[in-house]
């Protein structure tokens, strides 16, 4: 079976090969009687690099609910390219952040974080007699 040109320009684009992801068509659960039971109407799609798995039985036919779960898959992986790319921004500029040197502003209110707690320390002493 051919996918639709418009999740096939997506795997493209997503880099993803279709040998890489295992198509299965099992039987659906849940409501729907006898009829449900019968037809193997659900599609299982997973992408064997990565483990994501996307199980569709929305409609009735085994054709509208492959569609769906290509396109399901497709925006699965996407999502999980953008949030990898995130956590890659997010490290960069957390780097960044902690190799930048202290303002002036930061540095005295350091200090002066240490000096009242050096008051409060200096209040633990003895009392002199003075």
């Amino acid at each position: 079976m051919e996918l639709p040109t418009q999740i096939q320009d997506k795997l493209d684009a997503l880099g993803v090969l279709p040998g890489d992801i295992t198509e299965r068509f099992v039987r659906g659960s849940g409501p729907g009687g006898q009829k449900i039971n019968k037809t193997s109407s659900t599609v299982h799609l997973r992408h064997e690099p990565t483990g994501v798995e996307v199980r569709v039985q929305r409609e009735r036919s085994q054709a509208a609910n492959r569609e769906l779960a290509w396109a399901e898959l497709c925006e699965k992986l996407l999502e999980r390219l953008k949030s990898a790319e995130r956590e890659r921004q997010q490290a960069m500029a957390k780097a960044k952040r902690k190799n930048r040197p202290k303002s002036r502003r930061q540095k005295a209110i350091q200090v002066a974080g240490k000096r009242q707690r050096a008051g409060v320390k200096g209040l633990r002493g003895k009392v002199s007699d003075e």
